[in-house]
């Protein structure tokens, strides 16, 4: 009997197919062709519905903050959630059913309903996106622990992570600069918003489906049934905050990095870089196209680091090449000539091959270290697993998008308050402004200064994060070994009794 129990503790890993790696990450291309398209609501807000700058980024930020607070409160219940659809699986749905009907009131009504009501009626509408907008990504960050445990598998995830949000935002940005804006002729047309959202609702609901296929054979009540019934409490959330050094950790590294992020990717600074200074707005939406394809053997070379040296080094690597990479662009966009950066073949110049060059390298670099963290949250859901026992995949991905999202509010009233600062109080900067010395250096500092801070930061926080590749392979064999053994007490005792 002892010997079979050996022999069993062998780490047998739960590995998953890789179409079921690729599919589950369509459910982050789902939520992120809608956060795309919220990355428009500012200019609707104000040209449509007639807000005003300080007005919409006040309500953005309160609304971002409540979209944090909501993550512990639906990964509590996703945790307790052990139905015949599983536990992920109707999370996903409802959250996308929820996100498609608020999208359709936000865009299409807010503007027609009374003055007197509109700004409740703006916050009502846009909280109701934010809960169906949390149900989908508290599975995004959490149903990776069922995909897989393995260490040389889980850093797939983040290359196809890389693919398809590259798809969603380079997609929505190829087809906003380059289709809507021409059509429509700027934001100030209510047109533009309502073919977006046709769009967006429908590719969304595809992912959606596709990535319930993929979840689907390991998200089913058999799967739970070893793990044993636990009630979770706010003690719990507190004795994870204070036990589960590798989530600090992280959530401190990746989320000075989502604040960073939030700032570069703000569709008002794209507004400033391509459509003021490089007075070309086309390029927004033609460049994820140009770099998609080399900025994907830069995060196939990532994944590989990954899976031989684990995921933590490859974090620190890549996040140092960005910083590296980010120098270079300041140095490029300073130049007098930046205007004359075009993807016109017959005009292309030195400027336009350092721009691009640089930005591939960068955008490999954005990927990797942007990504990397989902698989890393699962880590830490094992690490927690050893640690005390708990299988709590949902409120682990509830804490870290909770602080990741408040840290993403921050982003959004920080590009709101230097928008205020340098003049921009009624209005959004718009495309063919004048390039004022103020507003390049403002580019530079929102594009450029704010991520090399956040990497910065990363850098000194994961010299505490101790979830190696070693320690990794460590924790799968304790958990592999503790399964094992308490199954072999369960059919023991079941023996017993039949006798």
């Amino acid at each position: 009997m002892e010997n079979r129990i050996r022999e069993k503790i062998k780490i047998h890993y739960n590995n998953a197919k890789i179409y079921q790696i690729g599919l589950f990450s369509l459910n982050n291309a789902a939520t992120n062709l809608y956060l795309a398209l919220m990355g428009y609501v500012s200019y609707y807000a104000n040209s449509i519905a007639g807000f005003s700058v300080v007005l919409i980024s006040c309500l953005l930020t309160g609304l971002n903050i409540f979209d944090g607070i909501s993550d512990p409160i639906v990964g509590f219940f996703l945790d307790r959630t052990k139905g015949r659809f599983g536990k992920f699986r109707p999370f996903m749905a409802v959250g996308n059913l929820i996100m498609a009907v608020s999208t359709v009131l936000l865009f299409t009504t807010t503007h027609i309903v009374p003055k007197a009501v509109r700004t409740p009626y703006f916050i009502l509408i846009y909280a109701l996106f934010v809960i169906g907008y949390t149900f989908q990504t508290v599975v995004a960050k959490s149903g990776q622990t069922v995909i897989t445990n393995n260490p040389s598998q889980r850093p797939l995830s983040t290359y196809f992570d890389s693919i398809f949000i590259m798809a969603a935002y380079g997609g929505s940005a190829l087809f906003v600069a380059n289709y809507l804006v021409p059509k429509y002729g700027g934001f100030t047309n209510e047109a533009l918003y309502l073919e977006y959202i046709v769009w967006v609702i429908v590719l969304s609901a595809i992912c959606t489906f596709l990535a319930i296929l993929g979840i689907w054979d390991k998200d089913k009540p058999s799967v739970y049934v070893a793990k044993k019934s636990q009630h979770i409490g706010v003690r719990d959330y507190m004795d994870i905050i204070v036990h589960n050094k590798p989530i600090r950790m992280l959530i401190i590294a990746a989320c000075t990095d989502q604040f960073a992020a939030t700032v570069y990717s703000h569709t008002t600074v794209g507004v400033m870089l391509f459509g003021i200074m490089m007075n070309n707005y086309g390029i927004a939406g033609l460049i994820g196209v140009v770099v998609a394809l080399p900025t994907l053997v830069v995060v196939s070379l990532g994944i590989k680091v990954a899976q031989h040296m684990g995921q933590k080094k490859a974090l620190v690597l890549f996040t140092r090449l960005g910083i590296l990479f980010q120098v270079a662009m300041i140095l490029v966009l300073m130049q007098d000539n930046v205007n004359t950066i075009t993807f016109n073949l017959k005009k292309i110049n030195l400027i336009t091959v350092a721009f691009v060059v640089i930005y591939i390298l960068l955008n490999g670099c954005k990927s990797i270290t942007n990504n990397m963290v989902v698989p890393m949250i699962a880590d830490c859901s094992d690490y927690e697993e050893y640690r005390s026992g708990r299988f709590v995949p949902g409120l682990m991905g509830a804490m870290f998008s909770f602080v990741d999202k408040v840290f993403a509010a921050f982003g959004t009233a920080f590009v709101g308050l230097v928008m205020m600062l340098i003049g921009y109080n009624h209005t959004f900067p718009q495309i063919g402004d004048a390039v004022t010395p103020v507003l390049k250096w403002t580019t530079l500092f929102l594009y450029c200064g704010t991520p090399i801070i956040g990497w910065v930061i990363s850098l000194i926080v994961m010299r505490f994060y101790s979830l190696d590749h070693k320690k990794m392979r460590e924790i799968a064999s304790a958990v592999e070994k503790k399964s094992v053994e308490e199954e072999s007490v369960d059919q023991k005792f079941t023996d017993q009794e039949e006798n």
